[in-house]
């Protein structure tokens, strides 16, 4: 069995999460703001299925890419600001709501990169990675000569 793996990243903002995916001691002392979107990953026989839950999200605050290491990166952010073209008030305090969440995972070889497929549904972004068939991988397979 194949497994996707999170890639070990530099985000020296967010308290050790990519460094051990399953403790969350830290979520304790995190703010309103400052939420992870949880992730599922399951396994079928014909393909990889990875859940993101973002409530309140749209397809517009997703990206999904496959960076230049083969490896999918799934990005989601979302700035919520008003315009206030009141000119007669001025703001005694204001605040933004801003987050942003990337992850990156390390995609196994028997991944179709070509045929991936992503949707967001009910606050949830769905994504598909169906497997190569054992032709598929003996096909991408080649010998180098000896010379």
């Amino acid at each position: 069995m194949t497994t996707l793996v999170r890639k070990n990243q530099n985000q020296g903002w967010l308290p050790l999460f990519f460094n051990d995916f399953f403790r969350d001691d830290w979520k304790a002392g995190a703010g309103a703001h400052n939420t992870v979107p949880a992730i599922n990953v399951k396994e079928t026989g014909q393909a990889f299925c990875i859940e993101v839950a973002a409530a309140g999200m749209t397809k517009e605050d997703f990206n999904v890419s496959i960076d230049e290491d083969n490896d999918l990166v799934i990005t989601v952010e979302n700035k919520n600001e008003t315009n206030d073209e009141n000119k007669d008030a001025r703001y005694l305090r204001r605040e933004f709501s801003y987050s942003k969440f990337q992850q990156t995972l390390v995609l196994p070889e028997n991944v179709n990169k070509d045929r991936i497929d992503a949707k967001v549904e009910n606050g949830v972004l769905y994504i598909n990675l169906p497997k190569l068939s054992e032709n598929e991988i003996q096909k991408k397979q080649r010998s180098v000569a000896i010379k």
